[in-house]
Protein backbone atom coordinates (compact mmCIF):
# COMPACT_ATOMS: atom_id res chain seq x y z
CA UNK A 1 0.00 0.00 0.00
CA UNK A 2 1.50 3.15 -0.76
CA UNK A 3 1.99 6.14 1.45
CA UNK A 4 -0.61 8.30 -0.85
CA UNK A 5 -3.48 5.56 -0.57
CA UNK A 6 -2.84 5.70 3.27
CA UNK A 7 -3.17 9.25 3.89
CA UNK A 8 -6.61 9.25 0.94
CA UNK A 9 -7.87 6.31 3.25
CA UNK A 10 -7.04 8.26 6.52
CA UNK A 11 -8.67 11.96 4.67
CA UNK A 12 -12.07 9.76 3.49
CA UNK A 13 -12.76 8.08 6.79
CA UNK A 14 -12.06 10.97 8.69
CA UNK A 15 -14.16 13.02 6.16
CA UNK A 16 -16.97 10.36 6.98
CA UNK A 17 -16.90 9.93 10.34
CA UNK A 18 -16.90 14.09 10.32
CA UNK A 19 -19.91 13.87 8.14
CA UNK A 20 -22.04 11.44 10.41
CA UNK A 21 -21.00 13.79 13.17
CA UNK A 22 -22.97 16.70 11.37
CA UNK A 23 -25.80 14.37 10.64
CA UNK A 24 -26.65 13.84 14.30
CA UNK A 25 -26.61 17.57 14.94
CA UNK A 26 -28.59 18.64 11.70
CA UNK A 27 -30.95 15.66 13.39
CA UNK A 28 -30.74 17.93 16.94
CA UNK A 29 -31.74 20.81 14.86
CA UNK A 30 -34.90 19.43 13.08
CA UNK A 31 -35.99 17.60 16.51
CA UNK A 32 -35.93 19.99 18.51
CA UNK A 33 -36.24 23.49 17.14
CA UNK A 34 -37.69 22.52 13.56
CA UNK A 35 -40.13 20.22 15.65
CA UNK A 36 -39.91 17.59 12.79
CA UNK A 37 -41.15 14.25 14.20
CA UNK A 38 -38.74 11.63 14.79
CA UNK A 39 -40.51 9.37 12.13
CA UNK A 40 -40.83 12.28 9.32
CA UNK A 41 -37.24 12.64 9.51
CA UNK A 42 -36.19 8.77 9.64
CA UNK A 43 -38.70 8.44 6.51
CA UNK A 44 -37.44 11.50 4.28
CA UNK A 45 -33.65 10.65 5.15
CA UNK A 46 -33.79 7.06 3.97
CA UNK A 47 -36.17 7.46 0.95
CA UNK A 48 -33.87 10.32 -0.60
CA UNK A 49 -30.60 8.79 0.25
CA UNK A 50 -31.45 5.40 -1.30
CA UNK A 51 -32.32 6.79 -4.47
CA UNK A 52 -28.67 9.06 -4.47
CA UNK A 53 -26.97 6.54 -3.78
CA UNK A 54 -29.08 3.47 -5.92
CA UNK A 55 -28.36 6.61 -9.14
CA UNK A 56 -24.77 6.48 -7.90
CA UNK A 57 -24.35 2.92 -8.60
CA UNK A 58 -25.88 2.72 -11.84
CA UNK A 59 -23.52 5.80 -12.76
CA UNK A 60 -20.72 2.99 -12.14
CA UNK A 61 -22.16 0.01 -12.73
CA UNK A 62 -25.16 0.29 -15.53
CA UNK A 63 -27.40 -2.43 -16.02
CA UNK A 64 -25.63 -4.33 -13.42
CA UNK A 65 -26.64 -2.48 -10.74
CA UNK A 66 -30.09 -4.19 -10.78
CA UNK A 67 -28.98 -7.83 -10.81
CA UNK A 68 -29.17 -8.43 -7.21
CA UNK A 69 -33.24 -7.86 -7.77
CA UNK A 70 -33.06 -11.18 -9.66
CA UNK A 71 -33.28 -13.05 -6.77
CA UNK A 72 -36.13 -12.90 -4.94
CA UNK A 73 -34.39 -13.74 -1.53
CA UNK A 74 -31.83 -11.14 -2.37
CA UNK A 75 -35.26 -8.85 -2.28
CA UNK A 76 -36.28 -10.50 0.76
CA UNK A 77 -33.29 -10.37 2.93
CA UNK A 78 -32.89 -6.32 1.53
CA UNK A 79 -36.38 -6.15 3.13
CA UNK A 80 -35.11 -7.31 6.61
CA UNK A 81 -32.03 -5.54 6.56
CA UNK A 82 -34.09 -2.02 5.94
CA UNK A 83 -36.39 -3.16 8.69
CA UNK A 84 -34.58 -4.44 11.77
CA UNK A 85 -31.68 -2.98 10.54
CA UNK A 86 -31.97 0.70 8.65
CA UNK A 87 -34.88 1.64 10.40
CA UNK A 88 -34.50 0.23 13.74
CA UNK A 89 -30.87 2.34 14.05
CA UNK A 90 -31.62 5.37 12.51
CA UNK A 91 -35.08 5.91 13.87
CA UNK A 92 -33.96 4.80 18.33
CA UNK A 93 -30.56 6.88 17.44
CA UNK A 94 -32.68 10.18 16.29
CA UNK A 95 -35.29 9.57 19.48
CA UNK A 96 -32.17 9.43 21.71
CA UNK A 97 -30.70 12.95 20.23
CA UNK A 98 -34.33 14.00 20.77
CA UNK A 99 -34.32 13.40 24.43
CA UNK A 100 -30.65 14.73 24.71
CA UNK A 101 -28.20 15.78 22.42
CA UNK A 102 -26.21 14.43 19.02
CA UNK A 103 -22.64 13.60 20.94
CA UNK A 104 -24.74 11.51 24.18
CA UNK A 105 -26.86 9.81 21.59
CA UNK A 106 -23.57 8.91 19.18
CA UNK A 107 -21.67 7.59 21.98
CA UNK A 108 -24.48 5.60 23.43
CA UNK A 109 -24.82 4.27 19.71
CA UNK A 110 -20.98 2.78 19.64
CA UNK A 111 -21.76 0.77 22.76
CA UNK A 112 -23.07 -1.48 18.86
CA UNK A 113 -19.54 -3.30 18.91
CA UNK A 114 -19.62 -4.26 22.61
CA UNK A 115 -23.71 -5.58 21.51
CA UNK A 116 -21.73 -7.84 18.34
CA UNK A 117 -19.00 -9.35 20.17
CA UNK A 118 -21.75 -10.26 22.80
CA UNK A 119 -23.80 -11.76 19.95
CA UNK A 120 -20.80 -13.27 18.29
CA UNK A 121 -19.77 -14.97 21.58
CA UNK A 122 -23.42 -16.32 22.36
CA UNK A 123 -23.49 -17.31 18.85
CA UNK A 124 -20.02 -19.38 18.95
CA UNK A 125 -20.92 -20.79 22.48
CA UNK A 126 -17.92 -19.50 24.02
CA UNK A 127 -16.89 -17.06 26.34
CA UNK A 128 -15.62 -13.62 26.29
CA UNK A 129 -11.62 -13.12 25.79
CA UNK A 130 -9.69 -11.20 28.98
CA UNK A 131 -9.69 -8.03 26.35
CA UNK A 132 -13.96 -8.61 25.35
CA UNK A 133 -14.78 -8.66 28.93
CA UNK A 134 -12.44 -5.60 29.48
CA UNK A 135 -14.42 -4.11 26.94
CA UNK A 136 -17.60 -4.70 27.98
CA UNK A 137 -16.40 -3.49 31.76
CA UNK A 138 -15.03 -0.08 30.36
CA UNK A 139 -18.18 0.34 27.63
CA UNK A 140 -21.00 -0.08 30.39
CA UNK A 141 -18.63 2.09 33.13
CA UNK A 142 -18.86 4.48 30.78
CA UNK A 143 -23.18 4.64 30.11
CA UNK A 144 -23.40 4.75 34.00
CA UNK A 145 -20.80 7.92 34.09
CA UNK A 146 -23.02 9.38 31.17
CA UNK A 147 -26.24 8.41 33.15
CA UNK A 148 -25.44 9.54 36.51
CA UNK A 149 -22.32 11.92 36.08
CA UNK A 150 -20.65 10.18 39.05
CA UNK A 151 -23.86 10.83 41.65
CA UNK A 152 -24.57 7.11 41.35
CA UNK A 153 -27.98 7.96 43.43
CA UNK A 154 -30.10 9.37 40.60
CA UNK A 155 -29.82 9.51 37.25
CA UNK A 156 -28.94 12.97 34.89
CA UNK A 157 -29.95 11.42 31.77
CA UNK A 158 -33.43 10.86 31.40
CA UNK A 159 -34.88 6.54 31.60
CA UNK A 160 -36.11 8.23 27.41
CA UNK A 161 -32.43 9.11 26.50
CA UNK A 162 -30.99 5.65 27.70
CA UNK A 163 -33.50 3.56 26.52
CA UNK A 164 -33.81 4.61 22.97
CA UNK A 165 -29.64 5.60 23.17
CA UNK A 166 -28.95 1.67 23.92
CA UNK A 167 -31.99 0.24 21.59
CA UNK A 168 -30.04 2.21 18.66
CA UNK A 169 -26.36 0.48 19.62
CA UNK A 170 -28.78 -2.94 19.56
CA UNK A 171 -30.11 -1.68 15.58
CA UNK A 172 -26.40 -0.74 15.35
CA UNK A 173 -25.48 -4.38 15.48
CA UNK A 174 -28.07 -5.67 13.86
CA UNK A 175 -27.28 -3.02 11.06
CA UNK A 176 -23.85 -4.50 10.82
CA UNK A 177 -24.99 -8.17 10.51
CA UNK A 178 -27.91 -8.88 8.91
CA UNK A 179 -26.64 -7.62 5.56
CA UNK A 180 -23.16 -9.12 5.87
CA UNK A 181 -23.61 -11.82 3.27
CA UNK A 182 -25.61 -9.57 0.73
CA UNK A 183 -22.45 -6.76 1.18
CA UNK A 184 -19.99 -9.55 0.91
CA UNK A 185 -21.58 -10.59 -2.83
CA UNK A 186 -22.96 -7.39 -4.10
CA UNK A 187 -21.18 -4.44 -2.18
CA UNK A 188 -22.01 -1.84 0.30
CA UNK A 189 -23.18 0.47 -1.86
CA UNK A 190 -25.60 -1.44 -4.29
CA UNK A 191 -27.05 -2.65 -0.64
CA UNK A 192 -27.49 0.56 1.22
CA UNK A 193 -29.06 2.00 -1.72
CA UNK A 194 -31.57 -0.27 -1.89
CA UNK A 195 -31.86 -1.32 1.88
CA UNK A 196 -32.74 2.59 2.34
CA UNK A 197 -34.88 3.20 -0.51
CA UNK A 198 -37.37 -0.03 1.12
CA UNK A 199 -36.55 1.70 4.50
CA UNK A 200 -38.12 4.75 2.86
CA UNK A 201 -41.15 2.73 1.26
CA UNK A 202 -41.74 0.56 4.28
CA UNK A 203 -42.19 4.04 6.79
CA UNK A 204 -44.03 5.26 3.90
CA UNK A 205 -47.25 3.22 4.47
CA UNK A 206 -46.42 3.20 8.43
CA UNK A 207 -45.84 7.21 9.08
CA UNK A 208 -48.48 8.34 6.22
CA UNK A 209 -46.97 11.20 5.61
CA UNK A 210 -50.19 12.92 3.69
CA UNK A 211 -51.87 12.56 7.12
CA UNK A 212 -48.89 15.21 9.01
CA UNK A 213 -48.71 18.63 8.99
CA UNK A 214 -45.20 19.83 9.50
CA UNK A 215 -43.84 23.35 8.51
CA UNK A 216 -40.17 23.00 6.46
CA UNK A 217 -38.63 26.83 6.21
CA UNK A 218 -35.17 27.18 4.64
CA UNK A 219 -33.22 26.39 7.38
CA UNK A 220 -34.84 23.32 8.25
CA UNK A 221 -34.64 22.26 4.63
CA UNK A 222 -30.90 22.75 4.82
CA UNK A 223 -30.60 20.54 7.69
CA UNK A 224 -32.20 17.76 5.86
CA UNK A 225 -29.91 18.36 2.96
CA UNK A 226 -27.94 18.20 5.37
CA UNK A 227 -28.71 14.65 6.24
CA UNK A 228 -28.61 13.37 3.39
CA UNK A 229 -26.29 14.62 1.24
CA UNK A 230 -23.59 15.28 3.58
CA UNK A 231 -24.38 12.96 6.24
CA UNK A 232 -25.22 9.94 4.73
CA UNK A 233 -24.23 9.52 1.16
CA UNK A 234 -21.17 11.99 1.10
CA UNK A 235 -20.34 10.47 4.64
CA UNK A 236 -20.76 7.00 3.45
CA UNK A 237 -19.01 7.18 0.28
CA UNK A 238 -15.50 9.00 2.10
CA UNK A 239 -15.91 5.55 4.54
CA UNK A 240 -16.22 3.37 2.20
CA UNK A 241 -12.57 4.70 0.29
CA UNK A 242 -11.35 4.81 3.79
CA UNK A 243 -12.02 1.46 4.09
CA UNK A 244 -11.02 0.23 0.25
CA UNK A 245 -7.47 2.02 0.85
CA UNK A 246 -6.73 1.24 4.80
CA UNK A 247 -9.11 -1.71 5.81
CA UNK A 248 -11.86 -2.27 7.87
CA UNK A 249 -9.59 -2.26 11.32
CA UNK A 250 -7.78 0.92 11.08
CA UNK A 251 -11.34 2.66 9.43
CA UNK A 252 -13.37 1.64 11.71
CA UNK A 253 -11.14 3.39 14.52
CA UNK A 254 -10.62 6.73 12.99
CA UNK A 255 -14.59 6.57 11.95
CA UNK A 256 -14.25 6.90 16.18
CA UNK A 257 -13.87 10.79 15.33
CA UNK A 258 -18.31 10.78 14.48
CA UNK A 259 -19.32 11.03 17.86
CA UNK A 260 -16.56 13.80 19.19
CA UNK A 261 -17.75 15.47 16.14
CA UNK A 262 -21.44 15.24 16.79
CA UNK A 263 -20.10 16.55 20.00
CA UNK A 264 -18.15 19.56 18.86
CA UNK A 265 -20.86 20.62 16.51
CA UNK A 266 -23.48 20.17 19.48
CA UNK A 267 -21.66 22.64 21.44
CA UNK A 268 -21.02 24.92 18.63
CA UNK A 269 -24.60 24.95 16.86
CA UNK A 270 -26.42 24.33 20.60
CA UNK A 271 -24.19 25.83 23.12
CA UNK A 272 -24.89 21.87 24.87
CA UNK A 273 -22.64 21.82 27.41
CA UNK A 274 -20.51 19.05 28.46
CA UNK A 275 -19.22 18.34 32.16
CA UNK A 276 -16.00 16.86 32.28
CA UNK A 277 -17.18 13.41 33.81
CA UNK A 278 -19.14 13.13 30.42
CA UNK A 279 -15.81 13.46 28.55
CA UNK A 280 -14.67 10.35 30.66
CA UNK A 281 -17.79 8.50 29.58
CA UNK A 282 -17.27 9.06 26.18
CA UNK A 283 -13.83 7.67 25.96
CA UNK A 284 -14.58 4.49 27.89
CA UNK A 285 -17.35 3.70 25.97
CA UNK A 286 -15.26 4.73 22.62
CA UNK A 287 -12.03 3.00 23.79
CA UNK A 288 -14.02 -0.10 23.26
CA UNK A 289 -13.77 0.18 19.71
CA UNK A 290 -9.48 0.10 19.86
CA UNK A 291 -9.78 -2.93 22.23
CA UNK A 292 -12.10 -5.22 20.62
CA UNK A 293 -10.07 -4.45 17.40
CA UNK A 294 -7.09 -5.35 19.02
CA UNK A 295 -5.03 -8.56 16.60
CA UNK A 296 -5.74 -11.70 18.26
CA UNK A 297 -2.92 -14.07 18.69
CA UNK A 298 -4.10 -17.40 16.52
Amino acid sequence: MSENHTLRGVICTLLGGIGWGFSGACGQFLLQHAEIPTAQITLIRMFFAGIILILFNLCRKKKAAFTILKNKKNILFIFLFALFGLITSQFTYLMAISYSNAGTATVLQYLGPVFIMIFVCITSRRLPTLSEAIAVILAFSGVALLATHGDFTKLQLSEECLFWGILSAVGLMMYSIIPKKLISEWGAVTVSGYGMLAGGIIMFFFVRPWTVKIDIDLYSFAALCGMVIIGTVFAYTMYLQGVNDIKEVKASMIACIEPVSAAVFSFLWFKTAFLPVDIVGFVLILSTVFILNIPKKS
